[in-house]
């Protein structure tokens, strides 16, 4: 089957046009970095060596990832049904919530086979439950998706201050955290599993939830593209309208797909709350449902594009850090600086390189199609 002419082929729009995004994002920032006196290519060359120059590097970048593929997903569900979901923040926190709530009522009670998959149904669940209010109002009130889910946001850290100040504080703390799960409440970390094979690894925070962030694009991917209740969402994402007149209620599409989006957010507690605290405790999820955000935008919404968009900002994460370890003049915020970049040229500036690239694929496409000619005819 061949490529219609006049659209770009998905592999340019979800690959080629993100990865010039980037580029010109770090073209920029190379000139803000030269302007402050310091090497763009020796600074370049020390983020890439911070974020994947030795196992330890790996392992930070893929745990920020893990966090960063959870978020994305809850933005690209909620965007296919039309709905731009910006509490991922809120239900990343309510879901670390949930399960911290788990492994604190079971630890001393259930074994880790049992707990460990009750306590991430419960992040799930208590993620999901955060993003349905929301999407009631949406449905029902018709309250803004985006007005309430920012609301929403405040309102769990709100939640969480009391929660923890007033209701599960470790006695004797002044710091305002749970006491520590029992050790078959934690999530184990990839060093210990990949020893049971004998495979070394350097120490991180990096464990199991990585497998589940990956399990998680692979279940939205079927449930999106290949599932009929998928097929709804998007429907209802595409044309409100069009939908109602082919019989799918868009109050429904709202409300199943908020809290799968909340469910997906919520998993951020998995990775921090099981996986690296194994504790409860405020601040965990420290601006990860907003990088989603931008994780979505640059992945197109598609769990591929999510986990290449992720392990980007993983590693601006890690890298980051030892760049600004290695050059004092480049301090953390030039480099939330470039992390703001390239969500500016990834999200608003998107879709600046499209003409010209448009315009140079359907010339080559008509300089193919006039050489297969003769040879068909």
């Amino acid at each position: 089957m061949s490529t219609n002419p006049t659209q770009l082929p998905r592999w340019i729009d979800i690959g080629v046009l993100p990865i010039l995004n980037v580029l010109m994002a770090l073209v920029i920032a190379g000139i803000i970095v030269a302007a402050i006196g310091a090497d763009p290519f020796a600074a370049i060359g020390w983020l890439i060596q911070g974020a994947f120059g030795s196992g330890y590097a790996w392992g930070y970048t893929l745990y920020y990832a893990t966090s960063f593929i959870f978020t994305g997903l809850a933005v690209a569900v909620a965007f296919h049904a039309g709905l731009f979901n910006i509490g991922g923040e809120g239900q990343a926190y309510i879901g670390g919530l949930g399960a911290g709530l788990v492994a604190l009522a079971f630890d001393n009670v259930l074994p880790a086979p049992v707990l460990l998959p009750l306590a991430i149904l419960g992040a799930a669940a208590f993620g999901a439950g955060w993003a349905i209010v929301p999407a009631y109002l949406q449905a029902y009130r018709g309250s803004h998706i985006v007005i309430t889910t920012i609301m929403f946001n405040f309102l769990a850290s709100a939640l969480m201050v009391y929660v923890m100040v007033d209701l599960l504080i470790e006695p004797g703390q002044m710091s305002a955290h749970s006491r520590e799960f029992a050790t078959n409440a934690w999530l184990p970390t990839m060093r210990e599993t990949l020893g049971l094979i004998g495979i070394d690894m350097a120490d991180s925070p990096l464990n199991l939830s990585l497998f589940w962030a990956l399990a998680c694009c692979f279940l939205v991917w079927l449930f999106i593209w290949r599932a009929r209740l998928g097929y709804e969402i998007r429907a209802t994402g595409l044309s409100p309208r069009a939908a109602v007149y082919a019989g799918i209620r868009p109050v429904r599409v709202t409300i199943i797909a908020m809290a799968l989006s909340g469910a997906l957010a919520g998993s951020v507690g998995v990775n921090e709350i099981l996986g690296l605290q194994h504790r409860l405790l405020l601040d965990f999820v420290a601006g990860a449902g907003f990088t989603g955000i931008a994780v979505a935008l640059m992945g197109r919404n598609h769990p591929i594009g999510i986990i290449l968009a992720s392990l980007l900002f993983g590693a601006l994460y890690q890298g980051g850090a030892e760049l600004a370890f290695e050059i004092p003049t480049i301090t953390r915020d030039m480099i939330i600086t470039i992390q703001g970049l390239i969500i500016l040229f990834s999200g608003a500036l998107a879709y600046m390189n499209r003409p010209w690239v448009e315009r140079l694929y359907l010339r080559f496409a008509a300089r193919r199609a006039a050489i297969e000619a003769p040879a068909h005819g």
